[in-house]
């Protein structure tokens, strides 16, 4: 087993003294150029009962994902032929949003940044315990499953469409930002739940870091005054000392 990958082996779920959840079949497929560290993988996802095919470099890898039907994706960073945000970046340029988990032993907030910039929907710096991989992985598999084919999002009369980037509250059109709308975007596909500060940095910004700055303030404030000033109820709530709630009032 190589010594950069795995912090902890007994974190394996056959030997993790968790309790095994029952959970939807995932298809992954893993790329990986280091064979031990995929055969690992491949055993582990297995064992709980996942479907596990890999790729030892990046122009293989990027087949399979251009080819193959995947739930979620394991990218390494360093491959050869094609390197892993590359392979990234040819997906999204394609329209294949299989959501994307990278693995790298790169572990600076910048590196972080620059992979979930290029189309990465996750970041885990090796070493790594596979209970956490495995956490991650089915944060993003559920993520998807919810987020489905959905392309209007409703919330009492705000209408969001993703497809044609139209906003509308009680029939009127409301012109937004791109980032206003990126933000109205991620609180409507978790509308009725918090949202905190951090997820909506990781998410809207691609932080994951809080920089201090008040910028999600500035722009829940510039959000508020479009969808819910002038109209009959709010639906952009702050949840104080938690974050942000889009919601309907009953």
């Amino acid at each position: 087993m190589p010594h950069d990958m795995i912090i902890d082996t007994t974190a394996a779920p056959d030997q993790s003294g968790l309790p095994v959840r029952r959970h939807s079949i995932m298809r992954l497929l893993i790329i990986e150029d280091d064979r031990d560290a995929a055969d690992y993988l491949v055993k582990a996802f297995r064992e709980v009962g996942h479907i596990a095919d890999q790729a030892t470099d990046g122009e293989e890898g990027l087949a399979l994902a251009l080819d193959g039907q995947y739930d979620v994706l394991i990218v390494d960073r360093m491959l050869p032929k094609v390197d892993g945000l590359s392979v990234i970046a040819s997906l999204r340029a394609k329209a294949i949003e299989t959501p994307v988990l990278i693995l790298s032993a790169l572990a600076q907030v910048d590196d972080r940044v620059k992979g979930l910039r290029s189309g990465g929907d996750d970041y885990l710096a090796k070493p790594y315990a596979f209970a956490e991989l495995l956490a991650r992985i089915e944060a993003l598999s559920r993520r998807r499953g919810a987020r489905g084919e959905e392309t209007v999002y409703r919330v009492a009369d705000l209408e969001l469409n993703r497809l044609s980037h139209e906003v509308r509250r009680a029939g009127q059109e409301l012109q937004l930002q791109p980032r206003e709308f990126r933000l109205l975007e991620y609180l409507m596909r978790h509308a009725g739940q918090v949202v905190t500060r951090t997820m909506l940095l990781e998410n809207v910004w691609d932080y994951h870091f809080d920089p201090q700055t008040n910028v999600i303030d500035v722009h829940i404030s510039r959000l508020r005054s479009k969808i819910d000033k002038g109209f009959g109820q709010p639906l952009l709530h702050t949840v104080r000392g938690a974050g942000y709630m889009i919601r309907e009032e009953k």
